[in-house]
């Protein structure tokens, strides 16, 4: 399994934008909501599933975007399924770790 990501570290901040490689470049609607799953916000790499758990599991935030993500991110304990946010069925969370 393979996953797009983009991990950027400044200030003691450790952010990772990650999500399922098929969602890159797509667009998604939900009425008025429009989003374009970036590659310049999400693809600087494309990463295995074991580097994606280390990248999750080093981060202090996260934004995740895909079932895959998103999956991988609760099996690792991070995150929960009350803050996932559907759009046109596309699964989005966001995460940050105190």
């Amino acid at each position: 399994m393979l996953f797009s990501s983009k991990f950027i570290e400044s200030s003691g901040n450790r952010i990772l934008n990650i999500c399922d490689i098929d969602l890159i470049d797509k667009i998604i609607k939900d009425g008025k909501v429009e989003i374009k799953i970036s590659s310049d916000y999400y693809n600087e790499d494309t990463i295995d599933e074991i580097e994606a758990e280390h990248l999750l599991q080093k981060c202090t935030s996260a934004n995740m975007v895909g079932e895959k993500t998103i999956s991988l991110s609760l099996k690792l304990g991070i995150g929960s399924e009350k803050g996932i946010r559907r759009i046109d069925g596309v699964p989005f969370l966001i995460i940050f770790k105190m």
